[in-house]
This record gives structure tokens, C-alpha cells and sequence, in this order.
């Protein structure tokens, strides 16, 4: 009896020890459950105490606004020492950064902007060098002051670098100058001879000799009809064409006349270093070049080919009555 009375009793202790411990677990949960209830009841607590208790949270919630946006509201931008903690650098550089990728930076302080103020600058002096030229084109001063000392004989030479004409010998006309008066038809006669050659053949070009006439003569002397004011170098480039005899020429604006460098395909120094074609005019070997040569009714003209710079056909001097 007495061991069970004892189990008993044991038993009895465990009961309630055990109704004990289950009453205070529910006890202890329904603090929690009063606990939420009182924080659900009370946002504006629990906002308040969130802001006090996790500033950093904030200030990370400024910077994602700021990062979405490339141009964050005022409110957000008190935050440098965040922004320094974070990426090292002050406030204002990390600003910088982004600052010049806008089109008004690239406008006005980014490097572009420089160069195009640069040609605005030397825009500026491009009027200066019109105003100096305007003297000189409005008036042509310059460039007739600069002929002039060339036009000054030195040695008796003109501006064309001719020598001086012999007495009662035609004074060259420059053919810019003169008009041609178709209505008033004049005769003269022509001769193109290639004769002196046959003198010379050891120094003629082997290949030009089947366009070498066998007595050397091209155009037979005969009468042509000419215009007043045409000169000797109109009257051959005319008969060359009409008769389809090859003529080669070339203008050399120094002497103001036209050279004659071919006739019938015979060049000059086709027969050695001095020979070419001149030209005289009523037995005269003119110091000029042919189209500064003025016709008169009556005038006999011949246009010869010289081996020996014109002593061969008659010529006075080296230099004179060439085909220029």
C-alpha cells in the first residue's frame, strides 16, 4: 500500500507540472499575439521608429532614386557624404561625371565648343585680306605697276621682249588690239619651203623623210586674199586648212604671239639643234612673232625652215624673224 500511495503521489506531481507548463506556454504566446497587435494598431510608430533606427536604409534608398533617374529630384540630393562613403570621390566630382553627357554640356563647356568658337576667330580676319586685294582688282593699279617695269626698255627690249625695230621697218601690233574688217578683202602672196633641208639631210631625222617634198617646197608661192587687220600668222593657219597641210602652233603669252613648232609634220630640231621655220615678210626677217605682224595689201610672205638658226636662209641674227 504504501508503494502505491507513492506512484500515486508521483503521478500526481507530474500532472501538475505538466498542466503548469502548458498553462504558461499559452500564456507566453498570447503576449506575442498582444505585442503584434499593438504594433499593427500604430503604423505611424513603426514608421517613425524604422526612420530612427535604419538611416543607412534611407540614404540606400536615395541612392537606387538617384541611379534611375540621371537627374534625381533636390530631395534626394542631400546625401554627399553617402555618395563619398561610396564611391570615394566628393560629391561634386561624382556630379561632374554625369553632368557632360547632357547636350548642353557638349553645347557650351565640352570640347566641341571650342573649335567652334576658333573658326568664328579666324572668320573674323578673312575680311582683311578682300579689303587688301579690293585695291588692286578694282583698279588693276598693281598689276599695270608691275608690267611697267618690264615694258621699261633695258637694252631697247619692250615688254614682250622684243628688240628694237630697225627704221622704216613695221612696228609690231598686238592682235587683242586690232579688228578685222571682213568687208575689205587685200592680196598677198604666200610661200611655205622646206628647201634648206636638202642641204642638211646628214642632220635630218631619217624618219620624217617621206614628208619631205623632194625640192623641199610645201606651198608654191601664190596670191591668197586676206582681210584688213589679219596678220601673217591668219593668213598661214587659213591656207594650211584650206590646202589640209598639217600646221601645229602653241601661244606663248612672253613674246605675245603665236609659234609655229610644225608644218607638214616637219618639227622644229627635226634637222638639229638650231633649226625651225621663220618667217619674212617682203625680204625682212622680223624681230617679232608673226601674229603681231600687221598686213598690208601687196605684201609678199614667205615662211622658210632654217638648219643653222636662219644664217642658211638669210636670216641677220640668231634670234631674229623665228616662228613666234
Amino acid at each position: 500500500m504504501k508503494n502505491r500511495n507513492k506512484w500515486l503521489a508521483a503521478i500526481a506531481v507530474i500532472i501538475v507540472l505538466a498542466v503548469a507548463f502548458f498553462w504558461g506556454g499559452d500564456y507566453a504566446k498570447n503576449t506575442t499575439k498582444v505585442d503584434t497587435a499593438s504594433v499593427i494598431e500604430s503604423p505611424a510608430a513603426a514608421g517613425q521608429e524604422e526612420a530612427t533606427a535604419s538611416p543607412a536604409a534611407t540614404e540606400e534608398h536615395d541612392d537606387e532614386e538617384k541611379a534611375d533617374g540621371g537627374q534625381a529630384s533636390p530631395a534626394s540630393t542631400p546625401s554627399p557624404e553617402s555618395l563619398a562613403a561610396e564611391t570615394d570621390k566628393p560629391a561634386g566630382q561624382a556630379e561632374k561625371d554625369v553632368s557632360p553627357v547632357p547636350t548642353d554640356g557638349a553645347e557650351q563647356g565640352s570640347p566641341t565648343a571650342t573649335p567652334s568658337a576658333k573658326p568664328d576667330s579666324t572668320k573674323a580676319p578673312t575680311p582683311k585680306p578682300e579689303a587688301t586685294k579690293k585695291p588692286a582688282d578694282a583698279g588693276g593699279k598693281q598689276p599695270t605697276a608691275t608690267v611697267k617695269p618690264t615694258s621699261t626698255p633695258k637694252g631697247g627690249k619692250d615688254k614682250y621682249q622684243t628688240d628694237p625695230v630697225p627704221s622704216g621697218k613695221p612696228k609690231p601690233v598686238e592682235w587683242q588690239d586690232t579688228v578685222v574688217d571682213k568687208k575689205k578683202k587685200l592680196t598677198a602672196t604666200l610661200s611655205v619651203s622646206a628647201a634648206s633641208i636638202l642641204d642638211h639631210m646628214d642632220s635630218f631625222n631619217k624618219d620624217k623623210l617621206e614628208v619631205l617634198p623632194e625640192d623641199g617646197i610645201i606651198y608654191k608661192e601664190q596670191k591668197v586674199t586676206f582681210y584688213e587687220g589679219e596678220s601673217v600668222f591668219d593668213v598661214l593657219l587659213r591656207e594650211m586648212k584650206k590646202n589640209k597641210i598639217h600646221m601645229e602652233f602653241e601661244m606663248t603669252p612672253i613674246y605675245n604671239s603665236n609659234y609655229i613648232e610644225g608644218i607638214n609634220n616637219i618639227y622644229e630640231f627635226d634637222c638639229g639643234e638650231l633649226s625651225g621655220w621663220m618667217y619674212k615678210v617682203n625680204g625682212w626677217f622680223p624681230n617679232y612673232g608673226a601674229s603681231r605682224y600687221l598686213l598690208k595689201d601687196g605684201d609678199k610672205i614667205q615662211w622658210q625652215y632654217t638648219c643653222d638658226l636662219g644664217r642658211d636662209i638669210g636670216g641677220y641674227s640668231a634670234g631674229a624673224g623665228d616662228g613666234k
